[in-house]
């Protein structure tokens, strides 16, 4: 099985980039979530829950798959 290199470069990067927007991210629903509705701050924090877990689970899963070359 071949590993793919333009794959390991954007997981590589990506890895040092999502705690930086998931950082961001935080900060941005923190200042602006008690000007929103209710289930707009719901959307919101649900949103956002779902989105960093999918894609820490797809940078884990890629690491795994990809850079170790499994």
């Amino acid at each position: 099985v071949l590993s793919s290199l333009p794959l390991q470069v954007m997981l590589y990067f990506n890895v040092y980039y999502f705690p930086v927007w998931c950082l961001a991210e935080g900060i941005m629903l923190h200042l602006k979530y008690h000007l929103l509705a209710w289930h707009y701050q719901f959307l919101l924090v649900t949103a956002f829950l779902i989105l960093s877990l999918a894609e820490g689970s797809r940078l884990y899963l890629g690491y795994l798959g990809n850079l170790q070359e499994k």
